[in-house]
């Protein structure tokens, strides 16, 4: 019965590692001494735990379309800065701002999202502090 209950603690002690890896740290994936700004049509805005995401279709000044994403802030949070799931809608323009990854890719955390009125998305943009 005791080597029994050493398997199931020694396989619930494997699983742990996996658990405390879910949520990341910012500074490990973005680089805060750094910003960049983005412009371009929303293709998805997902509003989902742990993080939203903002996936624009991005066109530089040689007319070459990328792909970037923007990382949001778990829906409570957005929520408290008066975003809803109708914030942003598939096929609009939107200017995003934020912090881009450290390995270069065309991804960030989102800071402030605006639209193409120059309204706002929200009441407020997001700070580093802010990882939920």
């Amino acid at each position: 019965m005791r080597s029994r209950a050493l398997i199931v603690a020694a396989a619930l002690a494997c699983l742990t590692p996996v658990a405390a890896e879910a949520h990341h740290s910012f500074a490990v994936y973005f680089d805060p001494s750094k910003d960049v700004t983005i412009t371009g049509k929303v293709t998805s805005f997902r509003f989902t735990n742990p993080h939203g995401t903002v996936v624009l279709d991005v066109t530089d000044a040689q007319g070459k379309v990328s792909e970037w994403r923007a990382e949001t802030n778990a829906p409570v949070v957005l929520q408290r800065r008066g975003w809803t799931r109708d914030s942003i809608k598939v096929g609009e323009t939107i200017t995003i701002e934020g912090w881009p990854s450290r390995d270069g890719k065309p991804y960030m955390r989102l800071r402030r999202a605006v639209h193409a009125d120059g309204s706002l998305v929200g009441t407020a943009p997001f700070g580093q502090a802010d990882q939920s």
